[in-house]
C-alpha cells in the first residue's frame, strides 16, 4: 500500500462526503456546516467551493448532468448555474441529514441526525428519479456511511452509535433493504466508524472519528488493512481518479481545540493495493 499524502490545506471545517465525478475527473466533498460544495482537479491542484444551503450533507453525480445534494432538511438538484431546494422532509430545526449514497436503481438516500446526538431520533430518507421521498429506516441515532458492493447484492451501513459496520441484503426488483446483520464490531477506543466505501474484493473502508485512521474490513469482518493519519477526525472515504485506484479521505476540525496545529481540514489520498470501482448516480 502507498504512503498517505496530504492533498489540500485544511480548506474544511467539516469535510465529509466524498464522491468522485466521472463526467469531470473531479472530485468533490462537502464543508457540511458552512454548507459548501467543493471540487478538486487532481490534475491541476486546483480547489473550487459552491456554495449551496446553511447546511449541505452529501453529494452525488447525476446521470443527466448535475448534482444531488441533501441539505439540512431535505434534498436539492443543482445544475452548473442553479439550486433548486426540493420541498423540505422535516420542520424541526433539531434534526439535519449526514451522510448518504445512491443505489444501484439510481436513488439517493441520505441518513439523519439530531444536532446533539439524541438516541433514536434519526431516520435513512430515500429520493427517487422521479422527487418522491420515502422514510426506509427509523429509530436510528448518527447515520452515517452507506455503500453497495460492485454486484449491488448488499448494502453496507453504519449508525454511528452502535460502534458497528452492518450489512443489508438488497433485492433489485424490489429495491428494499432487508436482513440487517452486523458484521463489524469497532471498539471504541479505536474510534467511532464514520463514513465508508468499498472496493472490488468487497472490502469495506471505513473512517474512524477521533481515532485518527481508517480501516479496512474484509466482507466476512476480518481487519486487513489499517492507514493512519496525521489527524483525529477523519470522516468519510471514496475511491477516484480515471481507474478508481485512489483512496481519498475527508477530515474534520469540528470541536477540535483551538491550540490543534495538525492538517485537520485536508483532504489526504492513498493508493492501496486493491482498487474500487464507480459510484453509482442519481437517476433523477
Amino acid at each position: 500500500m502507498g504512503v498517505v499524502a496530504q492533498v489540500t490545506p485544511p480548506v474544511a471545517e467539516h469535510g465529509e462526503g466524498p464522491v468522485w465525478c466521472p463526467a469531470d475527473q473531479r472530485l468533490r466533498w462537502v464543508d457540511m456546516l458552512v454548507g459548501d460544495i467543493l471540487a478538486l482537479d487532481p490534475v491541476t491542484g486546483v480547489i473550487t467551493r459552491r456554495h449551496v444551503a446553511p447546511v449541505v450533507a452529501a453529494v452525488r453525480p447525476r446521470s443527466g448532468g448535475g448534482l444531488v445534494a441533501a441539505v439540512e432538511r431535505g434534498f436539492a438538484l443543482l445544475t452548473d448555474d442553479a439550486v433548486e431546494l426540493l420541498p423540505e422532509n422535516w420542520s424541526d430545526p433539531s434534526i439535519r441529514m449526514n451522510d448518504g449514497a445512491c443505489d444501484p436503481l439510481g436513488r439517493f438516500y441520505c441518513g439523519s441526525m439530531a444536532y446533539d446526538a439524541a438516541p433514536g431520533r434519526a431516520a435513512l430518507h430515500r429520493l427517487g428519479p422521479g422527487g418522491a421521498v420515502e422514510t426506509v429506516l427509523t429509530g436510528l441515532t448518527v447515520s452515517n456511511g452507506l455503500a453497495w458492493t460492485r454486484d449491488g447484492s448488499t448494502a453496507w451501513y453504519v449508525d454511528s452509535a452502535t460502534h458497528r459496520i452492518d450489512t443489508f441484503a438488497f433485492d433489485p426488483a424490489t429495491g428494499d433493504l432487508h436482513d440487517r446483520r452486523p458484521v463489524v464490531a469497532v471498539p471504541p477506543q479505536v474510534g467511532t466508524p464514520d463514513g465508508l466505501c468499498l472496493d472490488v474484493e468487497g472490502g469495506v473502508w471505513v473512517a474512524l472519528w477521533d481515532g485518527g485512521a481508517v480501516h479496512r474490513y474484509a466482507p466476512d469482518g476480518r481487519l486487513t488493512a489499517v492507514v493512519e493519519l496525521p489527524v483525529r477526525r477523519p470522516t468519510a472515504c471514496a475511491f477516484g481518479g480515471p481507474d478508481h485506484a485512489d483512496l481519498y479521505i475527508t477530515t474534520s476540525r469540528h470541536g477540535l481545540p483551538a491550540d490543534d496545529r495538525s492538517p485537520a481540514g485536508a483532504l489526504f489520498r492513498i493508493r492501496p493495493e486493491v482498487p474500487g470501482f464507480p459510484d453509482h448516480t442519481f437517476a433523477g
